[in-house]
């Protein structure tokens, strides 16, 4: 038969269930808060006592003890990520640069500017990683990020944090306006 279902118990059927088995406690389990709240109240319904259902989150410690549920602690708890071979946690700033890295791609801009006159004298050259198109459609950027490194170095106060700021800016822009994306951008200034 062509049918679909999410293998999670409707209210009736969790009602159902409670009065067969008529249960002396109940702590229900996987959902959100409000479907856990919704079926303690269907346990209640049922004919369990109130105060005889536990709702208890992910690291909260429930004792039986003479017959009688009861949260008595907790314990430090959250999610572990396996990288390869390694084990451990990891930030938010980690993990959202797994998703660029994933969803949106990298590349990575290198060039060597002339500390002196302000002028690219190798580069600059692109490299990415996680794009359909062919590494060659980036070269219609270099141009640009060429000349609007020379443009910040002539003014003679650039400093290789903002040559890189740049390079990060131009190339940003060309990203998301050609190809609608917004990956992670690594740009190297060597200053000569």
């Amino acid at each position: 038969a062509r049918v679909h279902v999410s293998g999670h118990a409707s209210a009736g059927e969790l009602l159902y269930c409670y009065n067969i088995l008529r249960p002396r406690n109940v702590m229900p389990v996987h959902g959100e808060v409000r479907h856990l709240v919704a079926n303690g109240a269907i346990a209640v319904r049922s004919g369990v006592p109130a105060d005889r259902v536990v709702l208890a989150e992910d690291g909260v410690v429930v004792d039986l003890v003479d017959g009688r549920a009861s949260v008595v602690g907790a314990v430090p708890c959250g999610y572990v990520y396996v990288d390869g071979s390694s084990v451990g946690t990891i930030t938010d700033a980690e993990l959202k640069d797994r998703r660029i890295l994933g969803e949106e791609g990298f590349i990575s801009i290198f060039a060597v500017v002339d500390s002196a006159t302000g002028k690219v004298v190798a580069g600059p050259q692109i490299h990415a990683r996680g794009f359909a198109e062919d590494e060659s459609v980036f070269a219609d950027v270099l141009p640009e990020v060429a000349r609007a490194l020379e443009e910040v170095a002539m003014g003679g106060n650039a400093d290789n944090h903002q040559l890189q700021q740049v390079m990060r800016r131009v190339v940003g822009r060309w990203v998301s306006n050609r190809l609608r994306r917004r990956p992670m951008i690594i740009p190297v200034v060597v200053e000569a």
